[in-house]
């Protein structure tokens, strides 16, 4: 059963705080890959807030990881389920990481979000250690920081080679 079809829960994550951060608003409600929805959130979010100075995105999304162990590893105790599909802060919070990591031209935040949602897929080593390995929130966030990671050294790549000389 989809997460769309499912009334208590959509009911439950509506009316609780928590759970409605860490379904990202209801996009982790989507009847279908509520991470990519999630990490579509955090495009917009980001080309909104684009002209305020890095330094200050940065720290952003430092607090919004710190802020996301929380709230993930309440959400999914509170779900009963760790890592519910539906909680996509942490893809909120890695797609925003890689945002800034690219420059802020529409052809690099899609290649950004594509390898994103590339490596949060896969989850290639050490992602999927790490997400059977640390639990709770921590577990939760660190393997979409890492899949940011290796996302923004692609996209770094993908830059050098095809970036006007």
């Amino acid at each position: 059963m989809s997460n769309q079809q499912d009334p208590s829960l959509t009911r439950q994550v509506l009316t609780d705080p928590v759970h409605l951060l860490a379904f990202g608003f209801g996009s982790g409600l989507g009847p279908a890959a509520p991470g990519t929805w999630g990490s579509l959130l955090a495009v917009v979010a980001y080309a909104l807030v684009m002209p305020v100075p890095p330094v200050w995105l940065a720290g952003t999304v430092a607090v919004l990881f710190v802020l996301g162990i929380w709230i993930c590893g309440v959400s999914s105790r509170r779900l009963g389920v760790h890592d519910h599909g539906g909680i996509v802060w942490d893809e909120i919070v890695g797609m925003l990481a890689v945002c800034l990591a690219v420059p802020p031209e529409p052809v690099w935040l899609l290649a950004a979000f594509l390898a994103f949602r590339l490596f949060d897929i896969w989850k290639p080593w050490p992602i999927r250690d790490l997400d059977h390995s640390v639990s709770g929130g921590l577990g939760i966030m660190l393997d979409d920081v890492l899949a940011a990671a290796y996302a923004a050294l692609l996209t770094g790549l993908l830059q050098r080679f095809f970036a006007a000389p």
